[in-house]
């Protein structure tokens, strides 16, 4: 069912090997990007571990989706260093990439009326010919059930909702199946429903061994599912720890220039973020 994807070309590379928890996935030191002749990351220090979700935070223009793209490898430092299972990000070919992480960027865009089965499907391209080729079917129906989007598998891609393309995009980076997950705003056009959803897919997958970074605005859901946070501000990271040890109503009133206040719930004890409103 579905299309057949085509193996890729050339000489096949090595597939990735065993994972354990806490091995780093994916790591910056000293990272400087520049974009457009602007420097939008300037001497960031980030680790990505086997079995944690971190979140990077901060506000407009902090850096967050410019970090999350050189640590997939798709932005080049212009100093520092970037390192993907152990190895810094330009010695892995762009088949060997494929195997490792997989991306979800901001938006997703088809040119051409594919059905979602057949975009979940794209996620299983980098193992074309290859013994994990078998698990096709599997990870493409266990990642449309994960994102909800099984009842609408044959329906166009670009006949979807913006919350609903969002989450067939994230079952086919769910599908691809690599131990690196690097996901930016993957709850942008979620309704309140599917945003806890989607970030319970990514605890279920820290819980199973994965690395998984993503891009959250809510502070809220980055303290409640997060192991680990990275506030940035103006390309720097200014915090880094679990969200109950960093998120305080001085650092983050400052950082976003809005008075927050941060408390426990009253059941829970989980950590709040509230903006503080009124005079």
């Amino acid at each position: 069912m579905g299309v057949k994807l085509l193996g890729l070309i050339g000489t096949r590379p090595a597939p990735p090997g065993p994972v354990h928890p806490g091995d780093v996935l994916a790591e910056t030191e000293a990272l400087h990007v520049r974009l457009g002749g602007r420097e939008v990351l300037s001497g960031v220090d980030v680790t990505a571990r086997a079995g944690e979700v971190l979140a990077l935070v901060g506000p407009n223009g902090a850096g967050k989706s410019t970090l999350l793209g050189a640590l997939a490898a798709d932005l080049p430092a212009a100093a520092g260093v970037v390192r993907v299972h152990g190895r810094p990000a330009s010695g892995w070919s762009a088949q060997e990439l494929a195997l490792r992480r997989a991306v979800l960027p901001q938006s997703a865009a088809l040119s051409f009326p594919f059905a979602v089965e057949e975009v979940v499907r794209m996620g299983r391209a980098p193992w074309a010919g290859r013994p994990e080729e078998d698990e096709d079917e599997a990870a493409v129906a266990a990642a449309m059930a994960a994102t909800e989007v099984t009842d609408f598998a044959g329906r166009s891609f670009s006949a979807l909702s913006g919350g609903e393309r969002a989450r067939v995009a994230l079952a086919r980076v769910l599908a691809q199946r690599t131990r690196l997950l690097l996901l930016d705003e993957p709850t942008a056009a979620l309704d309140l429903r599917h945003q806890e959803l989607v970030l319970r897919v990514c605890r279920a997958r820290a819980h199973a061994g994965d690395a998984v970074v993503v891009v959250l605005h809510d502070l809220g859901l980055a303290a409640a599912y997060s192991h680990r946070v990275v506030i940035l501000r103006a390309g720097r990271a200014v915090a880094d720890g679990r969200p109950a040890e960093i998120f305080t109503d001085r650092l983050l009133s400052d950082v976003y220039q809005q008075p927050v206040e941060v408390f426990p719930h009253p059941r829970t004890g989980e950590v709040l973020v509230a903006p503080v409103r009124g005079s």
